[in-house]
């Protein structure tokens, strides 16, 4: 394998340059060279600590927005300049590595840059796609946008009731990515997946990196995409269980205190990932959801701090010494996939993205966890409501007998085959046949 240097590019959220930052750990422990790990300009100067590696260096790229400040209420405007931009300083960040001495080998880019393939074309640098996602969330994905027959090329852009796919479950349009509902109000990063979709069908030699394993999804991985190199290389979380990534945010560290005054396996976690914003109704919900049980919690709010009223409420129910429940700010545990590695069981009650997918996947498919039914009353529709998250937590947590036992032996088996999975094997492979 001769030196090769791997350039990672990723957006600067907290879910995806955790796992980009173990691929490029996995690819220096797999006879990389060089990586060098980057994002954007902004992104960057916020991570608190820069891991080290041999090998390992870091850069950043513009999205047009370098000291942070986004245009109020219009994405497509970002989405825009990140492109232009992002494209042009991509460019010039290539070109000066090779001047350094650090040419470029092979470019892997994350969810929301479909545009550095295109860069990485016209250099003539071979690249791939990292979706930080499920197979059977990019499976959708190219149901959707292939040109050949994708839903959104030849239905006037209208998602179908329900999607059926081989190797995948049943996905009632409620399951889907929300990205892909023209009502979201987040739709306009649609025509950043169609371009995904689109490079690849432009490049000769199209490669997916996919952030899952065989076992977990072994019939979706086989019937993605024609014509695309598949590879399943996760799960990319840390082997260990130990925060080995990069923190955005301050961590708090008083619950480490409080989580050692409680048993193992007997406190609930509660996160809706970096991204999401909870409706204050829903917050509300969870929180005497939670507190009705009895069972301690730890409790994940990014706008705690800035929050007074749901202070009060907190101190109004009880917790103003924390002895059920434990708030955060940040704590840097998030993921699906994170859940599955650790064992843990999970109650689905998604906001965003593919956590809906991700919440059926759980209940339907790994059994893992059970997701929380909403309520569709016309004044709270959309909300979950505090008996439905009592009964949930008390199942995954084996107070209600049968069910929660199952949920937790499955919990376990999936443990037990994320620390078997081939994808370190899959990733060799890969280089390998980069290297020749």
């Amino acid at each position: 394998m001769k030196n090769l240097h791997f350039l990672l590019l990723t957006c600067s959220t907290q879910g995806h340059i955790n796992p980009t930052l173990q691929l490029a750990k996995r690819l220096l422990c797999g006879g990389a060279a060089k990586v060098t790990f980057a994002t954007s300009v902004h992104g960057l100067s916020k991570i608190k600590t820069l891991p080290s590696h041999d090998g390992l260096s870091y850069a950043s790229f513009s999205d047009g927005f370098d000291d942070g400040t986004k245009p109020n209420d219009d994405l497509h405007h970002f989405m825009s300049e990140f492109k232009r931009v992002g494209s042009q300083t991509l460019t010039h960040l290539i070109q000066n590595l090779s001047k350094e001495g650090h040419s470029v080998d092979f470019v892997v880019y994350g969810l929301a840059l479909s545009w550095a393939a295109e860069v990485a074309r016209d250099m003539s640098i071979p690249s791939a796609f990292l979706c930080s996602q499920s197979a059977s969330a990019f499976a959708i994905y190219h149901h959707f946008f292939n040109t050949l027959e994708g839903i959104y090329n030849n239905n006037n852009n209208i998602p179908p009731c329900s999607v059926n796919l081989p190797g995948l479950l049943s996905f009632a349009q409620d399951d889907i990515p929300s990205f892909l509902l023209p009502t979201n109000p987040h739709a306009s990063i649609i025509p950043c997946f169609r371009e995904h979709i689109q490079n690849l069908e432009n490049d000769p030699n199209p490669c997916v990196l996919l952030n899952t394993f065989d076992a977990l999804e072994e019939e979706a991985i086989k019937n993605v995409g024609n014509n695309i190199n598949i590879i399943s290389i996760g799960p990319l979380v840390p082997s260990d269980n130990k925060q080995a990534g990069c923190d955005l945010f301050e961590a708090s560290k008083q619950y480490i205190e409080w989580l050692n005054t409680k048993p193992d396996r007997s406190v609930v976690y509660v996160s809706f990932g970096s991204l999401a914003v909870l409706q204050r109704k829903q917050m509300e919900e969870i929180f005497h959801g939670l507190v009705s049980t009895g069972i301690p919690f730890l409790w994940v709010i990014r706008s705690l701090e800035d929050d007074d009223e749901f202070k009060a409420m907190i101190i109004s129910g009880g917790l103003s010494h924390q002895s059920v429940g434990c708030f955060v700010t940040h704590c840097g545990w998030n993921s699906t996939l994170e859940s599955l590695v650790a064992g843990v069981p999970v109650v689905g009650c998604p906001q965003f993205s593919d956590q809906f997918m991700n919440a059926k996947m759980a209940e339907d498919l790994w059994g893992t966890g059970i997701r929380a039914g909403v309520n569709h009353d016309e004044e709270e529709d959309g909300i979950v409501k505090r008996e439905e998250i009592k009964r949930c937590v008390e199942i995954v947590m084996g107070l209600d007998g049968e069910k929660g036992e199952e949920i937790r032996k499955n919990a376990a088996k999936w443990r037990g085959l994320s620390l078997e999975a081939s994808s370190d094997v899959n990733l060799r492979v890969f280089m390998e046949k980069m290297g020749a």
